[in-house]
């Protein structure tokens, strides 16, 4: 939250993005939803949920990359390098894409092999945890 709050206060720049029109109402929802999402995981902290702290935690840091990235856009690399700047040349892109698209059906196959290889081999209060 002090960076949130720091960081407009000493970049003009990054200030001017968030707070001028009509920016204002199209990025408000970010610490809107932040403030929503700290005080479900603070809620769900205390109830001792087991699921809820995990989803609330990766939406702040979904929600933390998408603050930095409306801060930053279109630069990559602050202040000068942008994003089509640091990027790959098309063909590299396409030919990652088609390997990802092919090697990633397996990578969640095997997780999910794995997870049910394993499943109920730890009872509750064995080990070490």
């Amino acid at each position: 939250m002090a960076i949130s709050i720091w960081t407009p206060l000493s970049q003009p720049r990054i200030a001017e993005r968030w707070f001028s029109l009509p920016n204002l109402f199209w990025f408000s929802p970010v610490p809107l939803l932040v403030a929503f999402a700290m005080f479900r995981l603070i809620r769900s902290l205390q109830q001792h949920a087991h699921l809820a702290p995990f989803m609330y935690t990766l939406a702040l840091v979904f929600l933390g990359y998408s603050g930095l990235a409306i801060s930053v856009w279109p630069n990559i690399v602050p202040p000068d390098i942008s994003i089509w700047a640091a990027s790959s040349p098309p063909q590299s892109q396409g030919f990652a894409l088609v390997g990802a698209l092919f090697i990633i059906p397996f990578i969640l196959m095997y997780t999910v092999w794995a997870y049910y290889v394993f499943r109920g081999k730890v009872k509750h209060g064995e080990g070490y945890h």
